[in-house]
């Protein structure tokens, strides 16, 4: 993927289960990865590429990543048939809804649609 002036490149997650991580964002997104070594994949998801980085143990809190979804109730149905957690169930907003959902690492993420 070409890179953009100015623009996020790369977001990096922790991760405390490498093979866990790849199995879930590979069902449930379908992102693309590469190993690194023991202690690190990177991954596609068509757009933006990022990594995991081992670790001992997740810290929560920072940035919130949210991904879109055209089918909000299927992709929740498939988070958490594939093993992620729920942490905030679909709610409405000014110009869509979402829900938030742990990683098997226990990263916070969320999922948004307009629909």
């Amino acid at each position: 993927m070409p890179q953009q002036n100015d623009r996020i490149d790369y977001i990096e997650f922790p991760a405390t289960d490498l093979p866990a991580t790849k199995a879930f964002y590979t069902a449930v997104f379908g992102w693309k990865f590469t190993d690194y070594g023991p202690d690190y994949l990177a991954f596609e998801d068509g757009q933006m590429s990022g990594g995991f980085a081992k670790v001992t143990e997740i810290v929560r809190g920072g940035p919130l990543v949210i991904l879109y979804s055209s089918a909000l109730e299927q992709t929740r149905a498939t988070v958490e048939g594939k093993g992620g957690r729920i942490a905030k169930e679909i709610f409405a907003f000014p110009g869509g809804r979402r829900f938030h959902f742990l990683d098997p690492n226990g990263n916070e993420l969320a999922v948004w649609s307009d629909k």
